[in-house]
């Protein structure tokens, strides 16, 4: 294009030239060696333009004569080299293809037409080529050597870090993370692998600033980074709460801002003002969670602030929190469960079978069952309860790819993975029929059993002792009391009387129980004298 525009200055200027000498006719007189050369101004100026073009002309070809030969050599040169790269970028569709015979065959041509030297993804086709064909030595050789050439040294490091993975050396996955780390920080598979790797060592301070990084150079949205940032935080600061409440405090409310909604966060928070005695900010940083999402944990807390409270306290809490979240399972549940310790059974009866008509499941039937217990005591209704409580769902929990975990976790044990805990209700688990959560709890109420009036207790008594054939007849099971009783209540044997002669069982066969024959009482003299007989009864 450029070339076109100067062409077409050029012609524009010659011909305003030439019309401009035409405006101006005149002669032009040359005397050389005694010879005079007389001409227009207009035949001069077309001689001297064609002497121009004709010099031009003859560099020209005297310039495409010089340098023929090495024309012609970077004719074949390119010829070749784009046979190569032919070869190249076939060898290296068929080894992402995985076809190994194909890519071996394309990666010999690509050695034979390019210099390795001069093209790096000549290592990666043969290293690639390897991996496909099952010779991992040779590829991780390949892969050193790409390491070390700083043009392909990301390349490298991410096939020993693949490949360190492939084996599940961990260890030494994360080394080659951090060296990529170290040349390039954006890379995010580096940085990610590297991240996780602090976060599971409990760096918190190194994963912090590669997160920030990772955040200035764009590897990572604001929203998520922000997330992250304030899972490290509060992980950190849970570590930290134990020997140094102050700066514990300070990285869960920094967390808090980025993560208005992450509980742990808000239970660390709120321990570090309750070291300090200071109630009322306790209070206000759980509120102001519990108001975005309830949780048990930020229920405990926040009903048991304080020690020393005594349960009607605790009530009056828990009241608060369902003032603030009213119509929620967990602020009936909260409420339910303070009033069972304050001993107000029937608030805690209502508050828990609105909690099992809401959203059935185990809490609340178990929490149903405490209260039959303290309420009743009676076993057929407990027994209700827990078979509600078998067939309900199971309580949420803090679950992260299948690994349920009593507590809250930064990171996967399993995986690394940053903030992959979630409050969920485990997933697997044996529950009875699927049905509409209300109708559920109302046919729960409706067939609880009524309450039965306990039994009353067998008492001893002292009564007459039967004799003969009434104690034959009626075997009665004493119990040592009972027995302790009817001998006190036997009158003393005179001294000279002697016992009676114990007549051989007729049945020998059947053996007769120890209870159930006559009493061993030496004034029984006659066993057909019931009226000089006694009778035991128990009651």
């Amino acid at each position: 294009m450029i070339r076109l525009f100067v062409f077409l200055l050029v012609v524009l200027g010659l011909g305003w030239g030439f019309s401009w000498l035409a405006d101006r006719p005149g002669l032009i007189s040359i005397t050389w060696q005694d010879h005079l050369i007389e001409t227009s101004i207009m035949v001069a100026a077309t001689m001297v333009v064609a002497l121009i073009a004709a010099v031009m002309i003859l560099w020209w070809v005297i310039g495409v004569v010089w340098s023929s030969p090495h024309s012609v050599r970077r004719y074949f040169r390119s010829r070749k080299r784009d046979r190569g790269y032919q070869a190249l970028s076939t060898g290296l569709i068929a080894a992402g293809a995985g076809n190994a015979i194909l890519a071996r065959k394309m990666s010999l041509r690509t050695r034979g037409l390019l210099s390795a030297d001069q093209e790096p993804l000549i290592h990666l086709l043969e290293a690639q080529t390897s991996l496909i064909e099952g010779r991992h030595d040779d590829a991780r050789r390949k892969f050193e050597e790409m390491s070390n050439d700083p043009e392909t040294r990301e390349l490298g490091l991410r096939g020993l870090y693949m490949e360190a993975r492939r084996l599940g050396a961990n260890e030494a996955a994360r080394q080659y993370a951090e060296r990529a780390v170290e040349h390039a920080p954006y890379l995010p598979w580096a940085a990610q692998a590297t991240l996780e790797a602090h976060s599971q060592s409990g760096r918190w301070d190194d994963a912090i600033r590669l997160l920030d990084q990772q955040r200035m150079a764009n590897v990572i949205e604001k929203p998520q980074a922000d997330r992250w940032k304030a899972v490290l935080l509060a992980a950190k600061a849970s570590e930290r709460l134990e020997g140094e409440p102050k700066s514990a405090r300070d990285d869960a409310l920094a967390a808090l801002k980025l993560a208005k909604d992450l509980v742990p966060a808000a239970v660390v928070a709120a321990k570090s003002y309750l070291r300090e005695d200071n109630l009322r900010k306790a209070a206000s940083v759980l509120e102001g969670v519990w108001k975005l999402k309830p949780h048990p944990e930020i229920a405990q807390t926040y009903v048991r602030a304080r020690s020393g409270d005594s349960t009607i306290d605790r009530l009056k809490r828990a009241d608060r929190l369902e003032a603030l979240r009213p119509n929620n399972v967990e602020s009936l549940l909260a409420v339910a469960q303070a009033a069972l310790d304050a001993r107000e059974l029937a608030k805690a009866r209502a508050k828990a079978e609105a909690a099992a008509r809401m959203e059935p499941r185990e809490a609340a039937y178990l929490l149903l069952a405490d209260i039959e217990e303290a309420e009743t005591g009676d076993q057929g209704r407990i027994r209700h309860w827990m078979a509600q409580a078998l067939r309900a769902p199971r309580d949420p929990a803090w679950v992260a790819e299948g690994f349920v975990s009593e507590r809250w976790l930064p990171v996967s044990p399993r995986t690394g993975r940053i903030d992959a805990f979630e409050w969920k209700a485990p997933f697997g688990q044996v529950e009875g029929p699927v049905e509409d959560g209300s109708t559920q709890a109302e046919h729960a109420i409706a067939t609880l059993p009524p309450v039965v009036s306990e039994p009353e207790k067998p008492v001893a008594a002292a009564t007459p002792v039967a004799t003969g054939a009434e104690a034959f007849a009626s075997p009665v099971a004493v119990t040592p009391v009972a027995r302790d009783v009817a001998v006190a209540a036997k009158p003393p044997m005179p001294a000279n009387t002697s016992l009676p002669e114990q007549k051989p069982s007729e049945n020998k066969d059947n053996p007769v129980p120890f209870f159930g024959n006559a009493p061993d009482d030496p004034g029984v003299k006659d066993k057909h004298d019931e009226k000089s007989a006694t009778r035991l009864r128990l009651f």
